[in-house]
């Protein structure tokens, strides 16, 4: 089992940067996939990123390829999503998700974290 914490959201004006931290504690940090998802007010939850257990192997939605990158320290048990040229609609709660050496893609997740606000005032 693994427990996640996000942080490093917040206010920023369109055409920042931030970048989200998912701390992850438990066992075997490198045997778990990770995604990024968010959900804006009354939206549904959408995918925005994901990366393998290996670090090979990366996925990105299409409304967000070129500007988010996701990556991991396993050193530090941590998954990163950098986030570049914010626009308004990029304005939702990010959650980080893990899965046990599962697949890259978009579903599957049974551990989330408690999300982080994002907020990009035009």
């Amino acid at each position: 089992q693994v427990q996640l914490v996000e942080s490093g959201g917040g206010l920023v004006q369109a055409g920042g940067s931030l970048r989200l931290s998912c701390a992850a504690s438990g066992r075997s940090f490198s045997t778990y996939t990770f995604g990024w998802f968010r959900q804006a007010p009354g939206k549904e939850r959408d995918a925005v990123a994901a990366i393998s257990w290996s670090g090979s192997s990366t996925y990105y939605a299409d409304n967000v390829k070129g500007r988010f990158t996701i990556s991991r320290d396993n050193a530090k048990n941590t998954v990163y999503l950098q986030i570049n040229s914010l626009k308004p609609e990029d304005t939702a709660v990010y959650y980080c998700a893990a899965k046990y050496l599962g697949l890259t893609n978009t579903n599957g997740y049974p551990y989330w974290g408690q999300g982080t606000q994002v907020t990009v005032s035009s």
